[in-house]
């Protein structure tokens, strides 16, 4: 199968926006047939508007579950987004907001159990990333708003959603091949990467007795607007053949990880918590 090449280019804000992305992204292929695997479930997914989080929205979608979509201010990506849930017939509820704020991740729990009246599968996964060549060009405020992101923010909604989640629901949290190898150029985002290794790890233990599981998924180069808007941003020929360095010999598409956060949602993974499925084009790494 042929796959685009990606050129060089940059975003000038981040969040990046879907439809400045040259290609465009895939999100589900065409020929993914749903079976009714998440058939009368709801799902919260964090930046759930683009990249990988729609991928999981709209095969959420396709497999019969409702969605709430939690994103910053990309309305017009969000707006698609949801396009994409109701074309397959599904209900999706848009939350704007800013994931470092505890009382908005509350709020959003509370807006999805009041319109869908229930809560099955929680995903975290808004995150953000800055390139910085040297530590010490890190500053007190990008670390800080990295890790209130990145980590901070996966706390806050999973602490509001535990009281609406029943036994048998699943939590879904994104990584990043990058905890287990590291990035020179991201550092405190890499740092961050590593705490959702720990929190995934830890949580999952303690919820067992609870019949939840907690599942990580650490995707390696993929193609979603936050590599425009921050490595591109950086520079934008180190976007040129974007995930070249792979054993595959290119990026992903957040289509090829949507099945995966099926599987950790529905009923097949019912023997799988603590664990991390890593999708990365080949690259053997262990954890």
């Amino acid at each position: 199968m042929a796959y685009p090449k990606i050129p060089a280019q940059k975003q000038d804000r981040q969040p990046g926006l879907e439809r400045e992305m040259q290609p465009p992204a895939e999100f589900i292929r065409d020929g993914y047939e749903g079976s009714g695997k998440l058939a009368g479930k709801v799902a919260l997914v964090s930046g759930g508007d683009s990249g990988i989080g729609r991928a999981a929205v709209v095969h959420f979608a396709r497999e019969g579950a409702d969605v709430a979509i939690m994103y910053l201010d990309e309305h017009e990506d969000a707006e698609d987004a949801r396009r994409m849930v109701e074309a397959e017939g599904r209900r999706c509820l848009l939350l704007p907001g800013d994931i470092r704020d505890s009382r908005y991740c509350n709020g959003a729990v509370e807006r999805t159990i009041a319109t869908f009246g229930r809560l099955d599968v929680l995903v975290n996964n808004a995150g953000r990333q800055v390139v910085q060549k040297r530590l010490e060009d890190i500053t007190d405020e990008q670390w800080q708003t990295t890790f209130a992101t990145n980590i901070h923010g996966y706390f806050y909604l999973t602490r509001a959603a535990l009281p609406h989640l029943k036994a048998g629901a699943s939590i879904i949290n994104t990584t990043s091949i990058n905890s287990f190898i590291g990035h020179p150029l991201l550092v405190d985002y890499t740092a961050t990467k590593g705490a959702i290794d720990g929190f995934t790890r830890a949580l999952s233990q303690q919820l067992i007795e609870r019949e939840i599981r907690v599942n990580q998924i650490a995707p390696g180069p993929i193609w979603t607007p936050l590599q425009p808007a921050t490595i591109g941003r950086y520079d934008p020929q180190m976007l040129e053949g974007f995930g070249s360095q792979m054993p595959m010999g290119r990026c992903g598409q957040p289509s090829e990880l949507g099945p995966a956060y099926v599987y950790l949602a529905c009923e097949d993974s019912s023997y799988v918590s603590g664990q991390t499925i890593h999708i990365n084009g080949g690259k053997v790494v262990n954890g």
